[in-house]
């Protein structure tokens, strides 16, 4: 595996990368341009993040998750809100949390309903769409995350390196507080190579292909006081969610 910065693709390459490598790494002013708003913009999404809720679901007895979760779908530049509904992954994809169904708090409707948080799910699902060759409508699922040092450590990825059971994802980091670690490993699904690097400027943006690369954050560690690791992880599958088997819940 080798360690470096991120090694940033040109934008007009992305949907290719995606393709060659599994994976592409885009900076802050890139991720805006692809989403046609401001960084400032994009910044007024970023205090939602205080109000994150306690994830109750870890197996391993932590609190140092919080997070919100949402899912719509997109159909070319057309971005649906659904019913709220639980979060669920099978087992093949989360040993850890998957088999069953996690209810999380959606988002907040002030911060969905902000041009910038649809700006910015439809232009990376339009990179996804370009990067598939296919226009069929994508269910995206949206995890607003904080990851703490309350207790001392905090584990983005409790599971592991994994995948998601998905098309794509992408991690986007929005903020890194008084912390060590929370670097971000991806691994080849069928092969030896890998590489690492830590994202450490708000909204820098790594896009996956989930079925052909494996991913994972280390460990954070505190530095001060209230060190904590925030970042936006938004799923593109075809056909429908996982789960989808399931009637969704009502609000």
């Amino acid at each position: 595996m080798t360690t470096s910065n991120p090694i940033f693709t040109h934008p007009r390459h992305v949907a290719e990368a995606l393709r060659k490598d599994g994976y592409a790494v885009m900076p802050p002013q890139d991720v805006a341009a692809l989403a046609g708003v401001t960084l400032a913009q994009l910044d007024a999404l970023v205090p939602s993040w205080n109000a994150l809720e306690l994830d109750n679901y870890l197996k391993d007895g932590g609190r140092y998750r919080r997070r919100r979760h949402s899912c719509f779908v997109q159909n070319g530049a057309e971005l649906t809100q659904t019913a709220h509904r639980a979060h669920w992954q099978p087992l093949e994809y989360n040993a850890l949390h998957g088999g069953m169904n996690r209810l999380f708090e959606p988002m907040q409707p002030a911060t969905v309903a902000q041009p910038a948080w649809q700006a910015l799910v439809r232009g990376i699902g339009q990179l996804c769409s370009a990067a598939r060759r296919s226009t069929a409508p994508w269910y995206v699922e949206a995890h607003q995350f904080r990851i703490d040092t309350t207790d001392g450590i905090g584990r983005p990825t409790p599971e592991g390196a994994h995948r998601d059971g998905v098309d794509f994802v992408a991690v986007l980091l929005i903020g890194r507080e008084q912390i060590k670690g929370g670097e971000t490993r991806i691994f080849e699904a069928d092969g030896p190579n890998g590489k690492r690097f830590t994202m450490t400027e708000p909204w820098t943006m790594l896009l996956l292909d989930d079925a052909t690369v494996i991913h994972e954050s280390t460990p954070i560690q505190p530095l001060g006081e209230h060190g904590h690791r925030d970042t936006l992880v938004l799923t593109w599958r075809a056909g429908g969610f996982q789960g989808q088997e399931s009637p969704p819940l009502k609000d």
